[in-house]
Parts: C-alpha cells; sequence; structure tokens
C-alpha cells in the first residue's frame, strides 16, 4: 500500500517506521522543511525521537504536492490544533479513494469538533466512512523500540476500520477494531486533561491515593460526556479510555503528565511551555473539554478545577480541597 504519514513528530516518524517494517511504501511529509532535510541526511529525528534510525526505505519531503497524490492511505499525524491550517493546502487534491486515518489527540477549540468531524469539515469530498482514528496507550518512545503495545482502530465504518487494523499490525503492536469513532475519539482526547490532573498530584506529593480517586473519577467524567454526545459507555472500559487514561496519567513519557507535575511543584503554565518541544495536547482540549461538557450539561468537577488552574491561575491545592469537600453523592449517577 502507497501511504504518507502527515507530520514527523515523534508519533509519525514511529508510524512511518512501522508502516515500512511491514512493507508498505511510506512516505514522511514534514511541515518545516529543515527537519526534512536533517532526517534525510542523518536518517534519524534527533529533535522528536532520539536513539531510532529512520530505514532508507521511507521517502522524506516538506512539499504536500509529492506527498499527497497517488496514496491509498494519509496519516494523519499533525498535532490536533494545527491540523485545520495544515488540511486548508489539500483543497483540489482528489480524495475520493483515500484512507485518511487520524492518529492526533483532541477536540477542536470552538468549533467542538472532533478531529474526525474537523478532518471531513476541512476536506467535504472525502466520504465519512474512509475516516478512521488509531488512539489508545502508545507513547512512541516505547513502540519505536518494538516494546509490545496494543490499540483501537475505530470508523463510522467496521469495513473501515478492520482495514486499517491490517495495515498497521505488526508482532510488536497489535490493533483491535471498533465502530465506536467518537467513543474512541473522545476517550483518546479527554484522558489528557486528566493526565493533567494526574501530574499536578504528583508535582504536588499528595501520594497514591489521590492519584487513584482521580483517575477513576476522571474516567467517569470522560464516559459523562461521551455518553452525553452518543458514544458507548463501554468504549470508555477499553483501550482509548481506560487504557489510555493509565499511561497518560502514570507514564514517564506524557508530555500532559509533565505539566501538571510542574504546575505541582508551582511553575506557571506560559514558562512550562516556553521550555517544550513537543506539543501537549491537553492544554487545548482542556478549554474543549470544559465547553463541551457545558454544552450538553453534564457535571465534570475535575475538568472544571483543571480549567481553573490552567486559565484562571487557581491554586492546585485549593482546587484539590474543593473536590475533596463537595456535596456527597452516590458512586453511580
Amino acid at each position: 500500500m502507497r501511504i504518507s504519514v502527515l507530520g514527523a513528530g515523534s508519533w509519525g516518524t514511529t508510524l512511518a517506521i512501522l508502516l515500512a517494517e511491514n512493507s508498505h511504501s511510506v512516505t514522511l511529509w514534514s511541515y518545516v522543511e529543515k527537519d526534512a532535510q536533517t532526517i534525510l541526511r542523518t536518517r534519524a529525528n534527533p529533535s522528536f525521537l532520539p536513539g531510532i534510525t529512520i530505514p532508507e526505505t521511507i521517502s522524506v519531503t516538506s512539499d504536500l504536492g509529492e506527498a499527497v497524490p497517488d496514496r491509498d492511505m494519509l496519516v494523519v499525524a499533525i498535532p490536533s490544533q494545527f491540523i485545520r491550517g495544515s488540511l486548508k493546502k489539500f483543497h483540489g487534491m482528489a480524495f475520493e479513494n483515500v484512507l485518511l486515518v487520524n492518529v492526533a489527540k483532541g477536540v477542536e477549540n470552538g468549533t467542538l469538533m472532533t478531529m474526525s468531524e474537523m478532518l471531513h469539515d476541512t476536506l467535504p469530498r472525502l466520504a465519512p466512512d474512509r475516516i478512521a482514528t488509531l488512539s489508545g496507550p502508545s507513547h512512541a518512545e516505547e513502540v519505536s523500540r518494538h516494546i509490545p503495545t496494543t490499540v483501537v482502530v475505530a470508523s463510522t465504518s467496521f469495513e473501515t476500520a478492520r482495514a486499517v487494523q491490517s495495515v498497521f499490525m505488526v508482532p510488536y503492536f497489535r490493533v483491535y477494531a471498533s465502530n465506536d469513532l467518537r467513543g474512541v475519539e473522545l476517550g483518546g482526547a479527554l484522558k489528557n486533561v486528566i493526565a493533567i490532573a494526574a501530574g499536578i498530584v504528583d508535582g504536588a506529593n499528595l501520594g497514591d491515593n489521590t492519584k487513584a480517586a482521580l483517575m477513576t473519577r476522571g474516567i467517569a467524567e470522560i464516559a459523562r460526556i461521551g455518553v452525553a454526545l452518543g458514544a458507548q459507555e463501554r468504549t470508555f472500559a477499553g483501550l482509548s479510555g481506560v487504557g489510555d487514561l493509565m499511561v497518560t496519567c502514570m507514564s514517564r513519557h506524557s508530555r500532559n503528565r509533565h505539566i501538571g507535575v510542574e504546575i505541582g511543584k508551582g511553575r506557571k503554565l506560559p514558562d512550562i511551555l516556553a521550555g517544550m518541544v513537543m506539543v501537549a495536547e491537553g492544554v487545548a482540549t482542556t478549554q474543549s473539554a470544559y465547553d463541551l461538557a457545558k454544552r450538553v450539561g453534564v457535571e465534570v468537577p475535575i475538568i472544571e478545577q483543571v480549567h481553573r488552574i490552567l486559565f484562571e491561575g487557581k491554586d492546585p491545592l485549593k482546587a484539590c480541597h474543593d473536590l475533596m469537600t463537595r456535596d456527597p453523592k452516590g458512586e453511580v449517577w
């Protein structure tokens, strides 16, 4: 299969390598020409994926006119808040027969569209059932080293999900299929908000009890939003829900958890973001999650407190106190 991976960050580079190892013809597109030239010259991507060799079989370019036409599949590995701007450059290109696989995790600010909705909105000639999302507990730092990983691919068409599943399956990367696109996308996006909160717990040394409570009640909030938007509740008990939540809240590789850790230590968000090379999608998603909950009328106290910490400067310990002293409730309501 002829595949282009759009986005040469850590995840895009990792998936390009995986697909090449699975005998596909792969092109890796970088937004930055200098980065594309570095990869071509050194067969490495030290800024995003240090220590990993990029096979000679992978073509590398910064020219969309070279990367996009005549492809069977396009893998969109661009950070969620930059996808719409990047895809505007695709106007006039033919997409009717392409499978489009999104691997970004986010909800667009303002429109509150999931990534598949935004992709179809930006590329209206592409049928919705040709769009899929690949999600789950899958840090690039581990997948690139062939550490066993399982994920899920979802589409409104189960046939599309199964087709994408077969393209990505390798012995160290097991892919499950789902037709709950909305649930898989929301689980993958909203868990980043809870991961920021988990990092705050770690940075403030609040303990394992606190973190376990946060993760458990966090997935309840994610599912609450998802079900209100038509997702299947059971999806949030799966790889893109609990699975992704656990790894993002606990892993040293998690950029969103890192932001929370630094906030828990007393640093300010602008200073933290200024020192990061990679994009942490949970910051922008916190605003979208907060707005989504308001739109559908569900209670999300953890997400609300993360929003206040990030955007209103609320003290994290005060936020924790306010969560713990809310009116009593049943566990399921």
